[in-house]
Formats: C-alpha cells, sequence, structure tokens
C-alpha cells in the first residue's frame, strides 16, 4: 500500500509511462512529453520529435482582411497580352482591352520582317553571284563542233572542193587544168620566175614540184607550165564564160601578198570590160589585151593567175589585174585591193591554153590595120604617126574595104571609144569570126563586114 501511495504522490501531471499507455491514474499523458527534458519540465527535449507542421488553410474565412499583394515582376519574354510572374502584363501593367501590341511583341515583329527581307535579297544576291560565276570558275557557252561536210554551193563548199587543184609559183598563183601536169597563170607571174633559174610549184598539200614553161603569150597575159612524176592531180572544172551574168556569185583563190591559200567572195561586177595591163617592157610588147570579167571579190599582188570560179566550182576567168587608187591605172601586181578586179574570161584563156600546149605558142586575131594612138576623138582612128601604109595589102581590113583615115566607132554595134578598146573587142574573138565594123568617112556613117585573119603572139 505504501508504496502505491508513493508512486501515486511521486507522479507528475500529464506523465505518460509509455505510449498510449495508462498512468496510475489512467490519464493520458500530452504528445512529446519528455520528463527528463531540459527546465522547465514539460517542454520538449532536445531529443523529443518535432511537433507536427500544421500548414495554414488556403481559402480564408469570409471576411479576413488579406496583406497587400507584392508587386508583379517583369518577364521579357512573356507574350503580349500574357500575366508574368506577377499575373500582369509584360512592363508590369495590365494591357488596356483592344490594345495594340507593344514592347517585345513589337521587337519581335520587326525582327522577324528584318530577317525576312535580309533572306530575299541575300538569296538574290547570291543568285546573281551564282550567275555571275562569284563562287566558281568561269565556264563559257560554246556551241559543238560538228563534222559534216560544207554544204553544197556554199563558200566553204566551193573552196574545199576546189583548193586541192590550186598551186603557188613565182610570185602569183596557177591552178590544175588537167591530170597530165599542165597548169595555167598568166605570163607576167612565169617571167620572173623563169628568169629566176627555174619555176617551182607548192601544191596545197604543201608538196612541191618543179616545172617548165610549155608556153606562154604576152599579148593575153597567159601561159602554161607543167609538172611531171606527181600523182593525185585535182584539175579544175572549166565552165563557159559566156553564160557569166552581172551579179553572179564568184570565188576568187589564191595567194595574195604570199598568204597561199586565201579565198574571197564577191559578185561579177560587169562583163566584156576592155582593159589594157602591163607594159613594163620599152617596145610595149608585154602589152595584155583583154575583155575582162570585173568582180570586186578581193583580188590582191600574188592572186595572179589564180581561179575565179562560179557558185559551181567551175572556172570561168583568170584572175590578172586590178585597179589601182593611187594612179589611176591598172597593173597586175601593184597596190591593194579596192573593190575592182579583172579576170581574163575562161573561154578566151580555154582556147590560149590549147594553142600553148599543142603548139607551144597562140594565135591572135587581127584585121590588118595600124592605129593612130595619139587621136583625140571618140573612136579608133586608121592611120600610121610613121607615114607607112596604114592598111595591110590585101589583108582582112583590105579585103573588107577599109581605108586610112577612117574612124572605127563600134564592132558590132558596140561602141569603140579608143585604138586599146578596139583592139579588145578583136582579141576577144578568133581568127575566122566575121565582124561587123562601124565606119565614119569623110561624115559619112558606113558598116563594113570583115573576116579576122590570125597572127601568132610572142
Amino acid at each position: 500500500m505504501g508504496n502505491a501511495a508513493m508512486d501515486k504522490g511521486n507522479s507528475l501531471p500529464g506523465h505518460q509511462g509509455t505510449p498510449g499507455g495508462s498512468g496510475a491514474g489512467g490519464e493520458a499523458e500530452p504528445a512529446g512529453h519528455d520528463p527528463y527534458g531540459t527546465p522547465p519540465y514539460g517542454q520538449p527535449g532536445p531529443w523529443a520529435p518535432a511537433p507536427p507542421v500544421r500548414r495554414p488553410d488556403p481559402t480564408p474565412p469570409v471576411g479576413t482582411q488579406l496583406p497587400p499583394a507584392a508587386p508583379p515582376r517583369y518577364d521579357p519574354w512573356a507574350a503580349p497580352g500574357e500575366t508574368g510572374a506577377g499575373g500582369a502584363t509584360g512592363g508590369g501593367r495590365p494591357a488596356p482591352e483592344g490594345a495594340a501590341p507593344r514592347g517585345p511583341r513589337r521587337l519581335l515583329v520587326g525582327a522577324g520582317v528584318i530577317a525576312l527581307v535580309a533572306g530575299v535579297l541575300g538569296g538574290a544576291v547570291g543568285a546573281h553571284l551564282e550567275r555571275e560565276g562569284a563562287f566558281s570558275e568561269v565556264r563559257l557557252p560554246q556551241s559543238e563542233a560538228v563534222d559534216e561536210p560544207p554544204a553544197e554551193g556554199s563558200i566553204a563548199g566551193i573552196a574545199e572542193a576546189a583548193l586541192p587543184g590550186v598551186v603557188t609559183l613565182g610570185g602569183g598563183t596557177g591552178f590544175v587544168i588537167d591530170d597530165r601536169g599542165h597548169i595555167l597563170t598568166n605570163a607576167h607571174v612565169v617571167r620572173p620566175a623563169e628568169r629566176g633559174g627555174g619555176i617551182e610549184v607548192t601544191f596545197s598539200s604543201g608538196d612541191t614540184a618543179r616545172a617548165e614553161v610549155v608556153g606562154q603569150d604576152s599579148g593575153y597575159d597567159l601561159a602554161v607550165v607543167r609538172v611531171t612524176g606527181v600523182s593525185g592531180l585535182a584539175p579544175l572544172p572549166l565552165g563557159n564564160s559566156d553564160a557569166v551574168r552581172v551579179g553572179d556569185p564568184v570565188v576568187a583563190i589564191g595567194a595574195p601578198f604570199d598568204l597561199a591559200g586565201t579565198v574571197t567572195s564577191g559578185i561579177i561586177s560587169a562583163t566584156e570590160r576592155p582593159i589594157t595591163a602591163g607594159g613594163e617592157q620599152a617596145d610595149g610588147s608585154d602589152v595584155s589585151y583583154v575583155n575582162a570579167l570585173q568582180t570586186d571579190a578581193p583580188i590582191n599582188p600574188g592572186n595572179s593567175g589564180g581561179p575565179l570560179v562560179d557558185a559551181e566550182g567551175r572556172v570561168i576567168g583568170v584572175n590578172s589585174a586590178i585597179r589601182t587608187a593611187d594612179g589611176g591605172g591598172l597593173d597586175p601586181g601593184a597596190a591593194g585591193s579596192v573593190g575592182l578586179g579583172f579576170a581574163i574570161p575562161v573561154n578566151q584563156a580555154k582556147d590560149v591554153a590549147e594553142q600553148l600546149i599543142n603548139e607551144g605558142r597562140a594565135s591572135h586575131p587581127v584585121i590588118g590595120v595600124t592605129l593612130d594612138t595619139g587621136y583625140p576623138g571618140d573612136g579608133a582612128r586608121v592611120g600610121s604617126a610613121s607615114g607607112g601604109r596604114a592598111v595591110e595589102p590585101n589583108g582582112p581590113a583590105d579585103a573588107a574595104g577599109v581605108e586610112e583615115g577612117d574612124v572605127i566607132t563600134a564592132v558590132d554595134g558596140e561602141p569603140v571609144r579608143g585604138s586599146d578598146e578596139l583592139i579588145v573587142k578583136i582579141r576577144s574573138h578568133r581568127p575566122g569570126d566575121e565582124l561587123e565594123l562601124t565606119v565614119e568617112r569623110g561624115g559619112d556613117e558606113i558598116s563594113l563586114t570583115v573576116t579576122l585573119g590570125e597572127r601568132f603572139g610572142d
């Protein structure tokens, strides 16, 4: 009994022996009581568990006065019109209803527009630079080489067909006329080469061969030479100069100024143009009289003796002389072309070449008169400056009734302006041809028919 009383007396208010148990008095002790804690007794000691934390009710009672809210913090990344950390619009203040976006959104829109414009401009500049080759090596466009034969009748086609038959010799040109090695050229081309100790012929292939003179005639300014032991010759076909018309296209081939294989083109600008050329010899024995084809195809020194061909590649003339600008005369080897070149018609050249090959010389048609070269009027006056007989006895003119002092003003109806022109017109025919002469005698005009005679040249 005593012990029990003592225990009851020693007990402290609120003491609990064991958690959840009862003491002698049966009263429960408060949770967290530590009878051995630091005074004052009854408070939690250092080893007592922490009391549970009470969280405030998130919903305050009605009528409770709330403390003032803290100012919202500025959020630079918030979209315009949206709240930042503090619940307000960017900038810390609510955006007025219906107000236009301001601040960061406007900056973002401007930056986007600038980026878009910069992208477009950059793309355009880049494309331009790419087109201009700024980022790569320049590669220029070029058509492909097509290995096709030239069109028939074109300048290239004519040249390709004719060039193998054209040669250079001396200071001029010539062309092959048969497969026996005969080459036709000008007499004024052959003479200097012959005096130099021989004639060397160079073909378009570059091959060379020695040639010998078969025959030449200064009055026609034509010559024929021949090469032997040469194979693969390419004779040029001969056309018909009587069929040539003004305006026909032509091609001249030669070696102007020693430039072999030169091809020029033009047209026939006149036909039956009476010209005289040469005359370097004191006695005038080298003067040539030609009823020429006139062309504007450029012909220069070195073209002499070369072919003048038509659109079919046929030879229609032998290039012989040019009109010079300085002296106004005709020269077979003077200054450059002024667009007035002259070629011996191929019909005449063919006749002379055949005679030179077959007989070694050529004949000239004549009427048997002496002409007064100093006569100042129009026409050719029959007369001798030396006082000899002007009409050859029993010659063609004598037989036709021509008398000394007669002035021949036309041949076959074509006007004659001087003695040289009369010779040219006669030389354009063959011995045996008949010509009608218009003659002035004592103020009267009469017509006489003469049959051309023959005389051999040099």
